[in-house]
């Protein structure tokens, strides 16, 4: 049913239980199983300096989530294909969905307050609403 599957990983628990779900996904259905991680960017830096600190921690932070990522997906017997954008997370996991064709997202359930997601939103909430493919959701 699904040929490409891509994993939303943020690097939290509720991450980690979508990506066990994703990588289950693509063994049963032989899919290609690909992992976005987003750099977030601060809305407003006060400097470049500050831009370019934040990547360079970030980095650091979704090095270690890929290749733990990756050594999981390889002891079940399937690839898994990181990658590391920057940007804004609803925008940029859409945006790189429909560039790249994938059927399926999986992210994980973030639980918050519902007053929080009255005022805010959630990440996972939006990205129900705007990914150009099927949305799983992990709880």
């Amino acid at each position: 049913m699904f040929k490409k599957i891509l994993i939303a990983n943020d690097g939290s628990e509720n991450a980690a239980r979508a990506l066990s779900a994703a990588i289950e996904l693509a063994k049963e259905h032989g899919a290609g199983l690909h992992m976005i991680s987003v750099e977030e960017l601060p809305r407003f830096p006060a400097s470049v300096d500050e831009i370019v600190e934040e990547q360079e921690e970030a980095s650091h932070v979704y090095e270690a989530v890929a290749s733990q990522a990756v050594a999981q997906a390889a002891a079940a017997g399937v690839k898994l294909t990181p990658h590391v954008v920057a940007g804004h997370p609803v925008s940029s996991i859409s945006e790189f969905i429909a560039r790249e064709g994938f059927g399926l997202l999986v992210i994980g359930f973030m639980g918050h307050t519902a007053l929080y997601n009255r005022i805010i939103g959630s990440t996972t909430d939006r990205l129900v609403e705007h990914a150009p493919c099927n949305v799983l959701v992990v709880k």
